[in-house]
Parts: C-alpha cells; structure tokens; sequence
C-alpha cells in the first residue's frame, strides 16, 4: 500500500507539472499574440515612436495609448502635449501625476511601454528571414545575422552593409564576413545602433 500511495503520488505530480508547462506555454502564446507591455528594466529610456499605455486610476477619459512622437512628445487629455522621449516610465509617471494634480485630488497613474519601436534594428536582402530586432541588449553585426536564421546560400558575404541614420542622412559602414572569419578585420563587427539597417546582398 506505501509503495502504491508513492506511486499515485508521483503520478499526480506529474499531471500537476505538466499541466503547469501547458499552462505557462498557453500564457506565452497569449502574450504573443495580444498587445501586452514589452518586458523591460525600470531604466529604459522611451524614444520616439515608442508607444506608451497612460492610466489614470478612476479617470478612464483621461487613460490614453498614445505613440510617442518624432518630437519626442505626446499628447495627453487636459495637458495637451508632454514631453515623454529621454524619459523612464517612472519619470514620465511622476512628471503627469504632478501635472494632473492641478485638475483633479491625488491621481493614480500609470506609465508602460507596450511597443518598442524606437531601438530597432533592421535585417534585409540575403538572410533567412528579413526582419527587425529590439535592440534590448549589445548587439554587433554577426548577433542580429544570426538571430535572423543567417544566411541564405545566395549571400554576398564579402560585401554587407550597415546604413546608420546620422542626422539628417545617412552613413554607410562595410562587414566583410569572409575576412573577419579569417581574422583580418575584427572592428568590422559593429556594436549595432538604434535605426541601423544591414543589407546583405546577393
């Protein structure tokens, strides 16, 4: 009968655990396939095109999801336009509860980042899946090629670009991926910046 018990013991815990997995998968697609707040360290810093969800607790004429725009503002009922860009969420938080203040008794807000878009990267031509990348870590350029599948077999390998927004135009650097390989250009591997752009041709 002990060895029974143990037995249906180990059982149950081992539905238990894989009902946990289901679970935890069903929650990850969930997450993925409706808008939810991008995971982030409480230092990030929001840039244009970011787009912030605003609440203000009791006061849902005032809750806005609102992109952040080119000038780095935003526009916020009853305070019209609000500087957010170069700004945490905490900082954001602070500066529109003050500012609230001046209209109604103790507001309660909330500041989240549901959509990243101002530190991006972006991968086209010859690699296995053209796409943009959240630029949430230290990134170079064999990073974002890789966490595009790498290359297809038709890849100019010897002649990848990296157009980088510099003002109001551009600047375009050179990876050579057969002789970085080989060792005989290291510095070519560029520590990746937000609007980045490679094009690996063919």
């Amino acid at each position: 009968m002990h060895a029974m018990r143990n037995l249906l013991m180990g059982v149950l815990a081992t539905v238990v655990l894989a009902g946990g997995a289901a679970c935890a998968t069903a929650g990850s697609t969930a997450t993925q396939s409706a808008p939810a707040a991008v995971s982030q360290s409480d230092d990030y810093v929001i840039g244009a095109s970011d787009v912030l969800a605003i609440r203000v607790w009791k006061n849902e004429e005032l809750s806005v999801e609102v992109p952040v725009r080119p000038d780095g503002r935003i526009s916020v009922p009853l305070l019209n336009d609000v500087q957010a860009a170069g700004l945490t969420a905490g900082d954001l938080k602070a500066q529109l509860t003050e500012k609230l203040q001046e209209f109604i008794a103790s507001p309660e807000v909330t500041v989240v980042v549901i959509q990243v878009n101002s530190k991006m990267v972006y991968l086209v031509g010859e690699v296995q899946r053209d796409q943009a990348i959240e630029l949430n870590r230290r990134l170079r350029v064999l990073d974002a090629i890789a966490l595009a599948g790498g290359f297809t077999p038709y890849a100019n390998k010897g002649n990848i670009k990296i157009i980088r927004p510099d003002g109001d135009g551009t600047v375009e650097h050179k990876f050579d991926y057969n002789k970085f390989v080989k060792g005989k250009a290291p510095e070519s591997n560029l520590v990746l910046m937000p609007g980045d752009t490679i094009v690996v041709p063919d």
